[in-house]
């Protein structure tokens, strides 16, 4: 059973169609993640009832990353509906193994890179998961979050307090951090080197960043095409490449340490996801389903179900993918320079 998202990075109603197009407007003259021109790539769907209709994706030129095109839709459109919502997915108590483990390897991507403990601020900390996995790791965690029914769950679930705040008005000090993990978040801005630039700041001296975001350029993506597991338009504003992640770090004045593609977390179960997609012609069905956002529909559950046999074959190739640069998501790290 697939393990729902703590935050609900990529939520829709898979039984949804589009029923309005948005006329073109460019968000940007430029690419937000290394400046370069864009071009009109391809047009999406949307599967969340409550956010209707197709949108366009233009791409860079130069380092491949995509743009939602149109204005974004406020806070209150993207996290209060569809599978955003309060209501606890179904099965998340059997899932809760497979999130720890996904909390366990997140840990030791900054244990390999030199960060054990100290500081660490999860900044879009959802649920607080993270954050308590973090303080049982010995850190001293906190986290931010702008939406009430996030921090509400933090404290009933986790014991965790959560400040309430979005990147941009969070109370933090500079230089407080020794380690900062912004996981699926950054997708959801418009101008993604000015918040890591904010992020630069909050960090000490040598203190790392972890950036957590879906790879426009992986495998899945190519496989699931306009319906992939990742898109989530128009809540995803910027949908990176490896290149364009990257450069979006460096314009933050951050030093890129390392990028990870082989990752439990989001990757089997999109690729698998994913081309369930193109089978069944909707846009992720099981994982709506489990976040109370599709309704039981006969023809996508009976498709859902007939391809269950293909998850080790397809966590096997996702695996290969990632070890070359093509899973479905990726991990860079980077430091704040010493000097």
């Amino acid at each position: 059973m697939p393990a729902p998202p703590d935050a609900g990075a990529t939520d829709v109603a898979a039984s949804a169609q589009p029923t309005t197009t948005p006329a073109p407007q460019v968000v940007s003259a430029a690419c937000p993640a290394c400046g370069g021109p864009l071009r009109p790539w391809r047009t999406v769907p949307t599967s969340d009832a409550s956010l209707p209709g197709t949108f366009a994706l233009l791409r860079c030129a130069d380092c491949g990353t995509a743009v939602t095109d149109g204005a974004a839709p406020t806070f209150e459109e993207a996290h209060d509906g569809g599978s955003y919502a309060t209501r606890r997915p179904r099965g998340s108590g059997l899932a809760a193994p497979l999130l720890h483990a996904f909390d366990r390897q997140r840990l030791r991507i900054l244990a390999r890179h030199g960060a054990r403990s100290g500081r660490l601020l999860d900044a879009g900390a959802g649920r607080g998961r993270f954050v308590s996995a973090a303080r049982d790791a010995g850190w001293n965690a906190g986290g931010l979050e702008p939406a009430a029914r996030g921090v509400e769950a933090a404290r009933d679930v986790y014991g965790v307090e959560l400040q309430r705040a979005g990147i941009e008005d969070a109370d933090v000090a500079a230089g407080s951090a020794d380690a900062i993990t912004l996981w699926h978040v950054l997708e959801h801005v418009d101008e993604p080197p000015a918040t890591l630039a904010v992020l630069r700041d909050w960090l000490a001296p040598g203190g790392l960043v972890l950036v957590g975001v879906p790879n426009v350029t992986a495998l899945q993506a190519r496989i699931g095409g306009d319906r992939w597991f990742h898109l989530d338009v128009p809540r995803h504003r910027t949908h990176f490449s490896p290149a364009g992640l990257r450069r979006a770090a460096e314009a933050a004045g951050l030093e890129v340490v390392a990028m990870h593609g082989v990752l439990l977390e989001h990757n089997p179960f999109g690729m698998w996801q994913s081309v369930v997609n193109r089978l069944s012609g909707t846009t992720s069905y099981l994982y709506y389903l489990l976040k109370h956002a599709a309704p039981l529909q006969a023809r996508p559950l009976a498709i859902t179900l007939l391809a269950l046999p293909l998850i080790p074959v397809l966590a096997a190739v996702e695996f290969v993918a990632g070890a070359l640069g093509r899973g479905g998501t990726m991990v860079l790290v980077a430091r704040r320079p010493r000097s």
